[in-house]
């Protein structure tokens, strides 16, 4: 027992050490994945400490890529667990900009890729705004128990929701309004100690990864910062599914030599 828990432990280590060399995610690469420019290039080198490779020069990070979960059992994530492109999404229910992706760019993301099978979009709670964002993320949390969360997140979402504020009162009525069938165990999941730690788990992998705002996005190892316009989005996304595709092909392809050895 001593001995797997050892284990574990210097997995985690391993695992929290490759994401670190990475961090420069969404501080400074951030911002230059959205808006490239030359003299990055040794700002990133030197937060990586080594100098990066074609990837990270052209904005990805395959640390980051260990960020999807794939879950197939999420109830905070839509899309194939086996999709070819996953993007990760730290957001907070107050925050104005991700109310606006989420009604603006989302639904378009979600027509287009993830409908048929190239995107999978994993939700991560990452409240920033004090109390109410607090609240609001649990009950999101809680929503997904009984499988209505994407419906929840729709509603708190919905223009002017933010500021009518998540108190105990308005949750319920989100809840209904999102269809959650018991509201009672809604209620008493929204409070209970293991919505807290869902919640916690998320907010601190955004901090661990020098996440400052929402939204913040992670696409295949992509960051991508703020409620960017739709093309961001696109380029984003069908540069990781090519990327994806070269990659499975490149596998394939060498498949059959591999097993004629």
């Amino acid at each position: 027992m001593p001995k797997n828990d050892n284990n574990k432990k210097s997995r985690n280590i391993a695992i929290g050490a490759g994401v670190a060399v990475a961090a420069v995610l969404l501080g400074v690469a951030s911002y230059t994945a959205t808006k490239p420019d030359d003299s990055t290039s040794t700002v990133k080198e030197e937060a990586a400490g080594a100098a990066p490779s074609a990837e990270q020069q052209a904005g990805v990070y395959p640390e980051l890529e260990k960020l999807a979960r794939r879950d197939a059992k999420d109830p905070l994530a839509q899309g194939r667990a086996d999709a070819p492109v996953v993007m990760v999404e730290y957001a907070d229910f107050k925050c104005g900009f991700c109310g606006k992706f989420a009604r603006d760019t989302e639904p378009g993301l979600v027509k287009k890729y993830v409908d048929e099978g190239t995107l999978r979009i994993e939700w991560r709670n990452f409240p920033i705004f004090g109390e109410d964002s607090e609240r609001a993320a649990r009950g999101a949390w809680a929503a997904g128990e009984q499988g209505r969360f994407w419906q929840f997140h729709e509603a708190a979402y919905a223009e002017g929701s933010k500021e009518k504020g998540f108190g105990d009162d308005r949750l319920k009525e989100l809840a209904k309004e999102a269809g959650v069938k018991d509201v009672g165990r809604f209620v008493s999941d929204a409070d209970s100690d293991a919505a807290k730690a869902a919640v916690k788990k998320d907010q601190e992998e955004a901090y661990g990864l020098g996440a400052t705002s929402t939204p913040s996005f992670v696409i295949n190892g992509r960051p991508v910062s703020g409620a960017q316009p739709d093309q961001v989005f696109d380029q984003a996304i069908e540069a990781a599914a090519k990327s994806a595709k070269d990659a499975k092909d490149s596998k394939d392809a060498k498949g059959p030599k591999a097993a004629d050895k």
